[in-house]
């Protein structure tokens, strides 16, 4: 077991425009957001597997030998190597975690695709005693890839302790990030833990997790861009519920019944996407103006309108806007709408009292708001002095 005792952590992931227009064969960019999923992974002796999830009042523990016994027989070469998702080994888990119906909770997605990658990678051999203990600073259920941050962390730290990639800190690179090598694995693990929690994922998220900054996706093919400025944000959560498949259906009925109004307005978002990413990579490049800014919250401004043309909006999400607007800050939706979470852009001068007071002006309105940044790094090990105070001492307790 080359590694004992150590931290990582994954960020969010946020989309900065292409929302739906992506589900169409558009440019959509996702972008990492800097709240972020810390995973503490401790081999024991005790003979147990613990997990311990306190965002969601999850604490469980099990014997290898119980353990050993779920093991199917084609786990037995699998070592690290990342094959399609096994159905056997899948259906043993359901079984063992008690859900047969196809109705799983967050607590059950996350002790299954704990269980899934775990003995997927160590059932070849000896089953290591060891324990987990993660927290998140992401809310779940908001669309901001907190599943996904769970799964890349999972996938980082297990491949670390079976010693199928190095551990940055102690071997090579004191920033503690991978090499790409290791980074395609960690992905390539975190998607499977995605697909025991959403069956069918984009693989977007996961890949925002692993490499952070900001990813170009187009028809199926995710591009991790190298070069992305930091970007402060306020995010809000409205905290209204819906649902994506409904909002991607609703988006559907409405180009197929307006083929002509619709599809200039999906080439117009995609146009947007383009036109964002070029401002992007000139702010990398070059110093950094005002212009770069009054275009970036034009493309905000112009998508938003395009996204509630397409029937994905919500009063919630205006009054964000309105309410962001009457500070001279520009916001949109980002995800599936219908409800669910904005983005409010921020310029380096933006004054912190202007802040605060948006905050709470939209802490009044009974929205979740924090400022926070957009295309931070992605995976990464950390020494235990390098994480939060008190993210340290939640991940400590247990």
């Amino acid at each position: 077991m080359p590694a004992n005792d150590f931290f990582v952590s994954a960020p969010g992931k946020a989309i900065l425009h292409g929302e739906h227009a992506v589900v169409h064969g558009k440019v959509a960019l996702a972008v990492s957001l800097n709240l972020r999923t810390y995973l503490r992974l401790e081999t024991t002796t005790t003979g147990k597997v613990c997990i311990n999830l306190p965002n969601i009042d999850t604490f469980l523990c099990w014997n290898l030998t119980e353990l050993k016994q779920l093991l199917p027989y084609s786990c037995a070469a699998k070592g690290e190597e990342v094959k399609r998702l096994d159905p056997e080994l899948v259906q043993r888990l359901r079984e063992f975690v008690g859900v047969t119906n196809g109705n799983l909770d967050t607590c059950n997605m996350a002790t299954l695709s704990f269980l899934y990658l775990y003995l997927s990678l160590f059932g070849s051999g000896e089953l290591p005693s060891l324990t987990l203990s993660v927290w998140s600073e992401l809310p779940t259920g908001a669309g901001l890839g907190s599943s996904a941050a769970y799964s890349v962390c999972l996938a980082a730290a297990l491949l670390s302790a079976r010693g199928a990639i190095p551990t940055p800190l102690k071997e090579w690179d004191h920033t503690g990030r991978w090499c790409q090598e290791d980074l395609e694995l960690i992905n390539s693990w975190a998607f499977q833990g995605e697909m025991i929690i959403h069956g069918n994922p984009s693989g977007v998220d996961n890949a925002v997790g692993t490499w952070g900054g900001m990813l170009r996706f187009l028809a199926g093919k995710i591009i991790p861009l190298s070069r992305v400025p930091l970007l402060r944000i306020l995010l809000t959560n409205t905290k209204v519920p819906r649902s994506t498949k409904v909002l991607v259906a609703r988006v559907k009925d409405k180009i197929n019944k307006f083929p002509s109004i619709m599809t200039p307005v999906l080439d117009s978002v995609d146009a947007i996407s383009c036109t964002c990413e070029k401002v992007l990579s000139e702010m990398t490049s070059e110093p950094i103006t005002g212009e770069h800014y009054n275009i970036l919250e034009e493309l905000i401004d112009i998508n938003q309108h395009h996204l509630n043309v397409m029937g994905v909006g919500h009063p919630a999400l205006d009054t964000l806007c309105r309410v962001t607007l009457t500070r001279g800050l520009h916001s949109k939706l980002t995800g599936a709408g219908g409800g669910g979470c904005g983005i409010t852009l921020l310029r380096p001068e933006t004054d912190s009292v202007v802040v605060q007071s948006t905050v709470q002006d939209l802490r009044d309105c009974g929205f979740d708001c924090w400022e926070t940044s957009i295309g931070g790094p992605g995976v990464q090990q950390h020494a235990p002095l390098s994480v939060k105070e008190e993210v340290l001492e939640i991940l400590n307790r247990y």
